[in-house]
C-alpha cells in the first residue's frame, strides 16, 4: 500500500525550482552574404555574436510536437495512435534597441537579406522583390542557453536553419517614453536539446534500420553471399529437402553439372 507522504518530504525540491531568469541567447553560423550585408548596414559581427543576444530581454523555450496518425488494427474497435512527424513551432525573441539601433537593424537587415530586390530604386513602379535561396541566410548555431540561478547547472537548446520570419510592429510614442523594444518571430528547421546535436550518433547507432542491420551482420552469409535469416526465435521448423526430390537439382548440384 502506497503511503501519502509528508510536507516535509517535498520542502527540499520546492526549494530549489528553476527560475524564468537567468539565460543567454547566443547568435551564430550565420552565412558569410548575411554577415557582409549586415556589416554594410553598420552592424559588424562581433555585435550579433557578443551583443545581441545580451539585449534579448525576453526569450521563450522551443516547443515541439509529434504529429500523429490513428490506424485501425486487424481486430474491431482497436485503434493505435502512431507518431510520424516531429513539429516545431515558432519562437518570439524580444530585444532592447541599442541607442544605435543596432539590435533593430540587425533583424530588419537580416529579413531585408532574405526578401532583397531588384537593381532598380523601390519608388519605381516595376520594382519586385526576390527571394535568396535557404542555405543563404538560414543561421545554423543560434543557442538559448537557461542556467539555474547558481550557474552550476544549465539547458542548451541549439537551433539549426533559423532566421527571422516576422518583426512585429513597435509602437512609438512622446507620452511616457520608455525603453524601445523590438521583438522578432523566428522559425527554424529543427532544435536539439542537451550537449549532444543527435542522440543516435551518441548512442552509436542509426535511425536507418538497413544500416543497423550492416553494421550488425558479421559473418551472417550462406552460400554464394546469401544472408542468413535466423528463425531461431519464429518458433519455425525447416526440415531440408532431400536432393533430387521435388522440384529439381540443389544450388550445389546444379553447378555441379557438366
Amino acid at each position: 500500500m502506497v503511503k501519502p507522504r509528508r510536507i516535509d518530504d517535498f520542502k527540499p525540491t520546492f526549494t530549489n525550482l528553476a527560475q524564468t531568469s537567468h539565460y543567454q541567447v547566443i547568435f551564430g553560423g550565420l552565412p558569410l552574404g548575411v554577415r557582409q550585408h549586415l556589416n554594410v548596414r553598420g552592424v559588424n559581427y562581433r555585435f550579433i555574436t557578443e551583443t545581441s543576444g545580451l539585449l534579448c530581454n525576453n526569450a521563450v523555450l522551443p516547443g515541439a510536437t509529434l504529429a500523429t496518425s490513428q490506424i485501425v488494427g486487424n481486430f474491431m474497435g482497436v485503434t493505435e495512435n502512431m507518431a510520424h512527424t516531429k513539429v516545431f513551432t515558432k519562437i518570439n525573441l524580444e530585444f532592447y534597441v541599442d541607442s544605435e539601433y543596432k539590435s533593430l537593424k540587425f533583424l530588419e537587415h537580416w529579413i531585408e537579406f532574405i526578401a532583397n530586390g531588384s537593381r532598380e530604386d523601390q519608388d519605381r513602379k516595376d520594382y519586385y522583390f526576390r527571394m535568396e535561396y535557404p542555405d543563404d541566410y538560414k543561421a545554423y548555431q543560434t543557442k538559448i542557453i537557461k542556467f539555474d540561478r547558481d550557474y552550476n547547472e544549465e539547458m542548451q537548446y541549439n537551433f539549426y536553419g533559423m532566421f527571422p520570419q516576422q518583426i512585429n510592429s513597435i509602437p512609438v510614442k512622446y507620452e511616457g517614453s520608455d525603453v524601445l523594444k523590438a521583438t522578432a518571430t523566428f522559425m527554424f528547421d529543427r532544435y536539439t536539446a542537451g550537449k549532444y546535436s543527435s542522440y543516435d550518433k551518441y548512442r552509436g547507432r542509426y535511425n536507418n534500420l538497413l544500416e543497423n542491420k550492416r553494421k550488425s551482420k558479421t559473418n551472417n552469409t550462406g552460400e554464394f553471399g546469401a544472408e542468413r535469416i535466423d528463425t531461431s526465435e519464429l518458433n519455425i521448423s525447416y526440415t531440408p529437402e532431400p536432393s533430387g526430390s521435388g522440384s529439381g537439382p540443389s544450388v550445389s548440384e546444379y553447378f555441379s553439372m557438366g
